[in-house]
């Protein structure tokens, strides 16, 4: 039985300011920090947790040492705040502990308020070999808005700065839907992201989550109507651009899909590590022939807590759940059908160790409805069905829950 791809996803929790919309797990540095980056001795302590944190999942988990990882996703908080030399120094011990495949991507998430090109040459050197960079807009009152820490000329020069560097490939995220924002705003950001070429683009509506100041007092956002037409002319001008839309929100120029989050789409494995990392392990059943233990499990979120517990040499685990047979339906189609091409049929028996046969009815009737595809090797929405996604994978819940 052959498991699923192995990504590693590794958080950098600290972030100059927190932004009003940001519902991670980010903890705002001290001013001094925030002005001359993360101080040396955090940035060393937490790279030896993140070494101590990975040892405790290879003694939990020996079998990863036999799974070299595909992909590596710095995320955050801002990753950019650490130095290269903390990279180097994580990646060194990383290697003595796991494979890497000869094509994994490794890509750090940036700010382009806390980069230069200085910095972008070291990451490059370092062996980081991908870039995603928040920009969210590159209009001054939506960034204010957002309170982000960058200009629009910032993220411009940050790009820029990147490719000089060396990083051919990267991605711009970008949001739509903000505050005072019209359609010809929107289409302006879109048209500005493609004059820097990038390869791969991240372009969502902003939403009001819970635990965060845009939820406890909402501003004033588009209506629905201008929603749609955004989200219209958008999509018509990244496709024109060649940007082929493979996911809800991600949109890619042939041959650059970012290849750590299509394997999390894929229901593939991912090891967590650092302040509140989440990540999901694959191993076989030894009670049932042929049969998979998903597993769940999470870090500890705080960072001073975290640190804490390589001082103590305790684990790092906050906790740890099986997915059961009855929860990985959902679980799997409410990442697969994010994908525009869903997945192939039999992805799903080998990733949850269950009979796709099951799915038929309900499979069915969604074809009935004109919403799946009429493709019997493929688990896929139809174009109708990709267009109202939340209401498809309702289905698979109530199928769940019952």
């Amino acid at each position: 039985m052959s498991l699923p791809p192995l990504a590693l996803y590794v958080h950098i929790p600290w972030c100059v300011r927190k932004c009003p919309y940001c519902d991670f797990n980010s903890h705002t540095l001290s001013k001094s920090e925030a002005t001359e980056g993360l101080d040396a001795a955090t940035e060393k302590d937490y790279v030896l947790a993140l070494l101590a944190d990975l040892d405790h999942e290879i003694r939990a988990w020996p079998e990863l040492q036999q799974r070299p990882l595909t992909s590596i996703f710095f995320g955050g908080g801002t990753p950019s705040l650490m130095s290269p030399v903390g990279y180097e120094a994580f990646f060194e011990g990383l290697q003595q502990r796991l494979q890497l495949s000869a094509d994994c991507e490794i890509t750090l998430e940036a700010n382009p308020g806390t980069v230069e090109q200085s910095r972008f040459t070291g990451y490059r050197a370092a062996g980081i070999n991908r870039l995603s960079m928040g920009v969210q807009s590159f209009a001054t009152p939506q960034l204010q808005a957002l309170g982000r820490i960058h200009s629009g000329k910032e993220a411009i020069h940050a790009a820029e700065a990147a490719l000089l560097a060396g990083f051919d490939n990267f991605n711009l995220d970008l949001m739509h839907g903000l505050p005072q924002q019209t359609p010809e705003l929107a289409l302006a950001d879109l048209q500005q992201a493609l004059a820097l070429q990038p390869k791969h683009l991240s372009w969502y509506q902003l939403t009001l989550e819970p635990n965060t100041e845009f939820f406890r007092r909402p501003p004033v956002l588009p209506e629905e109507d201008l929603l749609v037409e955004i989200q219209d002319a958008g999509a018509e001008l990244l496709s024109a651009a060649g940007y082929q839309n493979y996911e809800v929100s991600a949109y890619a120029l042939p041959g650059f899909q970012a290849k750590h989050n299509l394997n999390y789409w894929q229901f593939g494995d991912y090891l967590g590590l650092g302040a509140g990392a989440h990540g999901k392990l694959t191993r076989p059943d030894p009670q049932q022939a042929g049969g998979l233990q998903l597993e769940r499990r999470w870090k500890t979120r705080q960072p001073q807590a975290y640190l804490s517990r390589l001082l103590e040499g305790r684990d790092f685990l906050a906790g740890s759940e099986m997915i059961t047979a009855d929860q990985r339906p959902v679980e799997f189609m409410m990442n697969a059908l994010r994908l525009k091409e869903g997945v192939a049929a039999q992805l799903y028996s080998e990733r949850t160790g269950l009979p796709v046969d099951a799915l038929k009815p309900l499979i069915l009737a969604l074809q009935q409805q004109g919403l799946w595809t009429q493709d019997p090797d493929r688990l896929a929405c139809s174009e109708l069905g990709w267009r109202w996604l939340n209401q498809v994978l309702e289905k698979f819940l109530i199928t769940d829950e019952e």
